[in-house]
């Protein structure tokens, strides 16, 4: 990875100019988490942006975390490099055909995972990501009727955990649905003493192969701490950067997507934002975020009470 130390030189700062922070979630490309002032997953940069006393938000993910950012800081300017950086997931439930399903099965008690429109976090109760998900769903009564959306996966993992028969939206992510169960397979065979560390929005299949289930910041802590020497890990390949960095000396297998020829498993929104954009955005304090007022008034009911059971 070659980094232009102009660029570089010239980010940092306009961020200093612009009382900026720079948000980067674990994955997005290598340089920049490297320049970011915060790295984490959904739930870590929730929890930071809402504490940080800096005029404007950077955030290096994709549009829906750019909307919680808002969300929770409206009084700030929230920036995303790329307007165009959005989620196939977030993408799978509008927010109309959410909104009916819901009006369809009355006294049900609406879990969002956080990888929503800020549209759809409106029609919901309280708000998960991968990392609190199992926590959330048990602190809700035992008896209560759940709606679980818009993924399926995480839905079902988190169902076959928790005993509960949440009524699930059926979508997915694009990147964690195309994993390879054979070429995963293949790989356990070939490196049998690498735990294989699995994403909760992959299909069941590969997730009775794992040796950990979690979020990505699960899956980080797990390699910190375990003696192996290798892992194979599935899910999208941005994580392998922290992973090396944080773990010198061991080495992490990206488990490969069906598509013959490919190594690794790119999102490829994630992937839009850049160095470039990253500084034009700060150079041009645009693309800013938006939210309707109305439905931030509702939005951040959920997220809120989420970020209190964490």
């Amino acid at each position: 990875m070659v980094v232009d130390n102009s660029l570089r030189d010239e980010i940092l700062r306009l961020k200093k100019e612009r009382d900026a922070v720079i948000l980067a979630h674990y994955y997005q490309k290598g340089e920049i988490q490297d320049i970011a002032d915060f790295i984490g997953d959904s739930l870590a940069l929730a929890q930071i942006a809402r504490k940080l006393p800096n005029k404007v938000i950077v955030l290096c993910g994709v549009h829906f975390m750019g909307e919680t950012a808002k969300i929770l800081c409206p009084d700030k300017t929230v920036l995303v490099p790329d307007p165009e950086a959005g989620c196939s997931l977030a993408d799978s439930c509008p927010a109309d055909e959410f909104e009916a399903f819901v009006k369809a099965h009355p006294g049900y008690t609406v879990v969002s995972y956080v990888n929503t429109s800020a549209a759809v976090k409106a029609l919901t109760d309280v708000v998960v990501t991968s990392s609190n998900a199992r926590k959330v769903v048990d602190s809700l009564p035992a008896d209560a009727r759940i709606i679980f959306g818009p993924d399926r996966n995480l839905g079902n993992y988190i169902n076959s955990v928790t005993g509960r028969q949440m009524l699930l939206w059926d979508g997915a992510c694009h990147v964690h649905e195309q994993f390879s169960l054979e070429k995963l397979m293949e790989l356990k065979r070939r490196y049998p003493d690498a735990p294989v560390l699995v994403h909760p929005e992959c299909k069941k299949p590969i997730q009775l192969l794992a040796d950990k289930v979690g979020s990505t910041k699960a899956l980080l802590e797990y390699a910190k701490a375990s003696d192996a020497a290798r892992f194979i890990v599935v899910t999208e390949s941005g994580i392998l950067h922290q992973m090396r960095k944080e773990c010198p000396g061991k080495e992490f297998i990206p488990a490969p997507p069906d598509e013959a020829g490919c190594a690794c498993n790119d999102c490829s929104f994630m992937k839009l934002n850049t160095m470039e954009k990253l500084r034009n955005c700060l150079r041009d304090l645009a693309p800013a975020i938006e939210v309707d007022p109305d439905i931030a008034a509702r939005a951040v009911r959920p997220i809120e009470r989420m970020l209190s059971l964490s």
